[in-house]
């Protein structure tokens, strides 16, 4: 059994994705971001096809991915590098050279372009990639050969974004995640910026092999960045001060294995200050990472009533994830533990 714990820990600690990991897509250079689970079944809708994600798995993380059609239809294919050089040498650096054209007398009458819709779909079935669709759309515009260098790559981006959409696997880790979040949907994390993350962190003095007591209420994010600072050594206490924990569905997005989620645990105020001989003493030793300082107000627990883990962060919900079993993190503290706590008290910042 241990032996299988081992082996499954070794695959997650590899930089390439496995089946059942989280990952941040990055769709067309931050036009969309994406957070999802990688399964069989699991897709990414990209305008108005539904991609399976099944290639992506067993994939580093930082490729490259993009939309190709073939005679069984389109999917996701992985751009190596070697392909990704060829292709800039091809289309050319767009290094500043001197010219003498501008765009004063091009006129945007949407007739420049002899390639219709029907001829494109044509292309398609017969099993055209989306460069090849891009090339032969440039071909037969009238006006591209006289628009600047400047236009010309714009207008590369923008019909590359169209037919051929390019997705980036991206890791979600602390920053990833921080970022994503506050760009899409702030009051999640309390507004919370990086910058101030990382403050956080290095303030509390967050170290391997320590005792961080937490007061996470963010949704988890500050929870699974002081747990992947201090690498599985130590334990991330989470306390919650009402009745009920504050959620903290943004931790299973880091990909912890079984054993660091087991040092992330739980316990309540009323536990951890029970039988105490002489509070002020404890409370001396005791050191509580906030993670609301300035937003308590605006990122309560009751705001977000939603699952925030598994989520797209796109306006609408447009990514098709199966269920997976995942590593819980925030157990019950155990007795001993906290007996520790309350003897010994928790690492100083």
């Amino acid at each position: 059994m241990s032996g299988n714990q081992s082996d499954v820990d070794s695959v997650q600690s590899r930089r390439v994705t496995w089946e059942g990991c989280s990952v941040l897509l990055d769709i067309n250079d931050g036009d969309r971001l994406v957070f999802s689970r990688l399964t069989e079944n699991s897709s990414l809708k990209i305008g108005k096809k539904n991609y399976p994600l099944r290639p992506l798995i067993g994939c580093p993380f930082g490729s490259l991915f993009q939309v190709e059609y073939g005679a069984e239809g389109s999917k996701l294919s992985r751009l190596l590098q070697s392909a990704e050089v060829c292709n800039i040498q091809e289309n050319g650096d767009y290094q500043p050279v001197e010219e003498h054209r501008d765009n004063r007398e091009l006129v945007d009458n949407n007739k420049a372009q002899s390639l219709s819709g029907e001829n494109i779909e044509e292309l398609r079935r017969q099993g055209a990639t989306g460069d090849e669709i891009i090339e032969a759309l440039i071909a037969n515009s009238a006006t591209f050969e006289k628009k600047t260098a400047f236009s010309q790559a714009k207008y590369r981006l923008k019909k590359q974004k169209k037919y051929a959409p390019r997705v980036l696997l991206r890791r979600p880790v602390a920053r990833s995640i921080c970022e994503t979040y506050f760009t899409k949907y702030p009051a999640r994390i309390g507004f919370m910026r990086v910058d101030t993350l990382s403050l956080l962190l290095s303030m509390a003095n967050v170290a391997a092999n320590s005792d961080i007591l937490v007061v996470d209420m963010v949704g988890g994010l500050l929870t699974g960045a002081v747990a992947e600072r201090m690498g599985g050594s130590g334990y991330v206490c989470n306390m919650y001060l009402e009745s009920s924990p504050y959620p903290m569905d943004i931790v299973r997005m880091f990909n912890f294995s079984d054993e660091i989620c087991k040092r992330i645990v739980r316990i309540s105020l009323s536990d951890l200050c029970s039988v105490q001989s002489d509070p002020s003493e404890e409370m001396g030793h005791d050191v509580s990472v906030t993670a609301n300082s300035s937003n308590e107000q605006m990122c309560s627990h009751d705001t977000d009533t939603e699952p925030a883990g598994m989520e797209e962060i796109a306006p609408s919900s447009e990514n098709v994830v199966s269920k997976c079993k995942v590593p819980k993190a925030g157990d019950k503290a155990s007795q001993e533990n906290i007996d520790l706590w309350k003897a010994n008290g928790f690492s100083s910042s």
